[in-house]
């Protein structure tokens, strides 16, 4: 077999084949961080000079959560880069480095950072107000634009010194990363734009920056965890049958070589989890022992057919016991979404990914009712009716259709059982058929009985 595909292979030039390798490359690549439902989604940084000192300048930075859906949950945001100088930081308003770094040389008024490749985080709500600015001391928390987009950005002030004080002798700083709070971003160069430009609090004066630059940093579910996150569970009220979840979906129960991976409700053990929660930074899932083991799971219930409506439960159960949700959201692609007429206790928007055509929404809970997923167990779930008016040219229950197509979870994409296994309709072409070979062998069995 090998033998012959570099035979074939051999029929083609050089060039040909390199060529094809390079284009098979870019199209793994190019796909990996592309969201399908949110093409334009990113976060961008902007990096304005507002003023120069003696030996810097003084900027502020702004983190733009450009994406539909995803946001920073905590512990938050963490960002980083490395001075293209020798650069330090003097002195920071609304975040703060996480290491001070080696800053022997200096005499005096020592620099709040003089690391080479220094790491900021946001500060924590009820910081003093002489320490604030706008959009700072949420924790590095962010909400996703489409959801709120009021909270949907954040700043901090930073006057760096040992650079240059013009925007012909300063350098733009390189390699910058972003992680929120784990990996999963990958972010560009820095690019010099036109200066952002202020309007004074009377409205009647334009101020600018010095000088600007953006880096744009896009997300990779690839990147970000090597298992899913969330999964997807089925039925409805014309079967009997519930589609579970896949096996094995997030991971698989292997206590030989994983042990603690997952924690039964019945164990005592989870007394000990629950109580040190709030003492451990450790993010890693510590979910439910199930047959999935993902942290979250979706189930989709095809409740009620009216006759010119039809109803569907949906219900979000957190499995993960180090984790609550706050301002989740759900991401939902179906083809009837365009004739959405009463949901119940979650919002609603429609994303339009496509254009005119509406068959996705963005669903999350009601502030102070559902908006927070809570851990796992008896409080661990949220769930809300949809009422769809039928359109007699396209509604049909037959072939799964009214099941969704794509579901999100917090913007990670969530696994879908095989379409093979959707709950099928008594009636259709799908039901379960006897086969030839059983039919034969009861009519033997039954010949044989009579004589």
């Amino acid at each position: 077999m090998e033998l012959c595909f570099f035979r074939s292979l051999s029929r083609f030039s050089f060039p040909l084949v390199s060529l094809l390798f390079l284009l098979s490359s870019f199209t793994f690549t190019s796909t990996e961080a592309y969201d399908a439902l949110d093409p334009n989604g990113n976060i961008t940084i902007k990096w304005d000079v507002t003023s120069w000192t003696a030996d810097g300048y003084v900027a502020l930075v702004t983190m733009f959560n450009f994406q539909q859906y995803r946001h920073i949950q905590a512990p938050g945001w963490t960002l980083g880069w490395t001075w293209a100088k020798k650069e330090v930081i003097w002195s920071m308003m609304g975040g703060q480095t996480t290491e001070q770094g080696d800053c022997s040389r200096f005499k005096g008024n020592i620099p709040h950072c003089c690391k080479k490749d220094p790491t900021v985080v946001d500060l924590l709500p009820g910081t003093p107000y002489n320490q604030q600015i706008g959009n700072c001391c949420k924790g590095g928390v962010i909400n996703s634009w489409a959801q709120d987009p009021s909270n949907s950005a954040s700043a901090f002030q930073v006057s760096v010194g040992g650079a240059g004080t013009t925007n012909k002798t300063v350098k733009l700083p390189r390699n910058f990363t972003l992680r929120a709070p784990g990996p999963g971003y990958t972010c560009g160069p820095a690019k010099i734009v036109k200066p952002t430009k202020y309007l004074t609090g009377d409205g009647r004066r334009v101020t600018q920056a010095m000088m600007t630059w953006n880096i744009t940093c896009t997300y990779s579910q690839f990147l970000a965890q090597k298992t899913p996150s969330c999964c997807v569970s089925l039925s409805s009220f014309y079967n009997d049958t519930i589609v579970p979840c896949p096996t094995c979906t997030c991971g698989c129960q292997n206590n030989l070589t994983n042990p603690g991976s997952c924690v039964n409700p019945d164990s005592p053990y989870l007394a000990s989890v629950v109580s040190e929660r709030g003492k451990s930074n450790n993010m890693a899932p510590l979910v439910q022992c199930t047959s999935h083991m993902c942290p979250v799971r979706v189930h989709w219930h095809v409740k009620l057919n009216y006759k010119d409506y039809w109803r569907v439960k949906v219900t979000i159960t957190n499995f993960n016991y180090r984790m609550n949700y706050s301002q989740w959201n759900l991401v939902v692609q179906h083809p009837n979404f365009d004739n959405l007429t009463q949901l119940f206790s979650f919002n609603y928007k429609p994303l339009n990914p496509y254009q005119n055509i509406n068959d996705t929404a963005m669903l999350w809970g009601v502030k102070f009712y559902n908006d927070f997923l809570n851990q796992a167990g008896p409080l661990g779930n949220v769930q809300s009716e949809l009422l769809f008016r039928k359109d007699k040219s396209t509604f049909t229950f037959d072939k799964g259709w009214g099941f969704p197509r794509r579901i999100y979870f917090n913007g990670d994409n969530c696994v879908m059982p095989p379409p093979e296994a959707y709950p099928y309709l008594p009636n259709s072409s799908l039901r379960k058929t006897v086969s030839f070979l059983v039919l034969l062998i009861g009519l033997l069995t039954t010949f044989a009985c009579a004589f």
